[in-house]
């Protein structure tokens, strides 16, 4: 149950990535959708830090400022109980008045060094580039700990954001040093061909907190990073 104490992290990486195993900012990056509420958000969120997810994003653009609040206290708690990150999508108060471990930042938040200077140098910051490689740089430039892109499929959370291309991802890993994230409509079915591109982190949403078994699908997407590489 939620009160539960800490459990011990999932499994290891492979070894070809040591250089990766000891950083928060890789594998299966997980975010809350806006229909989980309360108690029932709890219990979704702890069956995935049970699959071994290690990051976690509180998306919650919805409820009033206390109910945020109280909900992103709660999951700070839990995750650090799984030795997890907490991350909170857009919104830099929200991040500092509860100590959260980072934000993620839209094209129209406020700047990464804005971010940088209220949160501190320990706070991971990650900033949306949608399909452009040249706001990915000048996220990096700016101090940004990772960019995402995206949407590389259908998604029901953003459908109207624009398509980013798989090719792209290649163009990305080249030029960039920071951690790269692939967001929109990922599932288990296409997330090894966005892997074979060599993404950081895969975002996912619906095809994990929508899942008949959260933990099962968790371990499934863990799987993909930790396995046969």
């Amino acid at each position: 149950m939620v009160d539960n104490g800490r459990l011990e992290q999932g499994a290891n990486y492979s070894p070809n990535h040591e250089n990766k195993r000891m950083s928060p900012l890789y594998g299966l990056y997980a975010i809350t959708g806006d229909r989980l509420r309360n108690h029932e958000l709890l219990i979704a969120v702890e069956a995935v830090l049970q699959g071994g997810c290690r990051i976690l994003q509180y998306r919650n653009k919805q409820a009033e400022a206390a109910i945020q609040l109280a909900e992103a206290k709660a999951l700070l708690a839990l995750c650090h109980q799984y030795g997890a990150q907490l991350l909170i999508n857009d919104n830099v108060q929200l991040a500092a008045a509860t100590g959260a471990d980072g934000v993620h930042l839209g094209q129209e938040d406020v700047p990464a060094t804005e971010a940088r200077r209220l949160l501190g140098e320990k706070a991971i910051i990650g900033i949306t580039c949608h399909s452009s490689l040249s706001l990915a740089l000048t996220a990096q430039a700016a101090g940004a700990d990772y960019v995402a892109f995206g949407r590389f499929f259908a998604s029901a959370t953003k459908p109207s954001a624009p398509p980013a291309s798989l090719a792209m991802l290649q163009a990305a890993k080249a030029q960039l040093t920071i951690p790269v994230v692939a967001i929109g409509g990922i599932t288990l079915d296409n997330a090894p061909s966005v892997i074979a591109y060599g993404v950081d982190m895969l975002a996912v949403v619906g095809d994990l907190f929508n899942a008949t078994d959260i933990t099962d699908r968790t371990r499934a997407y863990c799987k993909l990073f930790t396995g046969n590489h």
